[in-house]
């Protein structure tokens, strides 16, 4: 676990030098890579600030947000479990967010108000774009764990980007049509459709996939059961898992034997990372930075 602050003692981070003025709010937040990222970005741009993790409960959001409006901090980032809360505490919503059904990134406007914005969505674009060199809107697009959480926001993005076709699966085949319903005005027709989580069925849609999409957990314990049927990978398709604990997870593995190209989560924390930046500041991230800090953060974690 890395440092963090609490809402006890937020005051004195920004007595740090150089003072911190951007944060992430999580509960636990030890682990997040974020500071690692950030705080090279501010450095490679002569930016005079620091970013820093925040721990706080549930009923401490609120008064965490406005101690920060306080401070005068620029903006924060929101994890688990304090997304939802977010989209209820900020003054405004941007309607990309609101379709999304949650707040993953504050900014601190300039005359006191706060906007909450989501960077899930357009860090997923530009992973596949920057990753794979392939437009969201040009693919179709199977979707594993479409229950909800970063497989919904994924799911989301990729109609509101207009993709080829968009399968939704899930073990509670329930939460993925409820999802799928949501989308019927995006995508319509047989544009988007779920699939019941069988060996059988994900064989028969997958020659016809562009895009696989792993938004669940599985594949971070070397116990968890596997994630498609043998054999049905091909050096045609592109593979995401969005898990990146470890950094090779089975999936991955599987996919570049069979010639595909795979990459882990990694890429999309960059880029959501890269997007809130330039949200923040209203100029280019610098990538490389950002880049070089979080492969860093990584190699210096001796159990990733």
């Amino acid at each position: 676990m890395f440092p963090f602050y609490t809402l006890q003692n937020i005051q004195s981070a920004a007595r740090l030098s150089p003072p911190a003025r951007l944060a992430v709010f999580g509960d636990p937040v030890g682990h997040s890579l974020s500071p690692q990222m950030h705080n090279p970005a501010l450095a490679a741009c002569g930016i005079d600030a620091s970013y820093v993790r925040l721990q706080v409960k549930t009923e401490e959001f609120l008064p965490a947000l406005r101690a920060l409006r306080e401070l005068q901090f620029v903006g924060a980032n929101v994890t688990i479990p304090h997304k939802f809360t977010a989209l209820d505490s900020v003054d405004e919503v941007e309607p990309a967010a609101r379709r999304l059904g949650a707040v993953n990134t504050i900014l601190f406007r300039p005359d006191g108000t706060t906007l909450g914005r989501n960077s899930d969505g357009p860090g997923f674009v530009r992973t596949i774009q920057e990753e794979f060199r392939s437009d969201v809107g040009d693919l179709r697009i199977l979707l594993l764990g479409a229950g909800g959480g970063a497989g919904g926001a994924v799911a989301v993005q990729s109609a509101l980007e207009g993709c080829s076709q968009l399968i939704l699966t899930n073990r509670t085949e329930s939460k993925a049509r409820t999802l799928a319903a949501t989308l019927g005005d995006l995508l319509p027709g047989d544009r988007c459709r779920t699939l019941p989580w069988t060996a059988d069925d994900l064989a028969r849609a997958l020659p016809d996939i562009d895009l696989i999409i792993n938004g669940t957990s599985l594949g971070m314990s070397p116990d968890d059961p596997p994630l498609l049927p043998d054999g049905c990978l091909t050096r045609d398709h592109l593979v995401y898992d969005m898990v990146y604990k470890p950094l090779v997870t089975p999936l991955i593995a599987t996919a570049r034997a069979a010639g595909a190209k795979a990459i882990n989560g990694l890429p999309m924390l960059l880029w959501q990372g890269a997007q809130s930046f330039e949200w923040w500041f209203n100029q280019p991230a610098p990538v490389g930075a950002m880049r070089a800090g979080l492969e860093a953060a990584v190699a210096s974690v001796a159990d990733i």
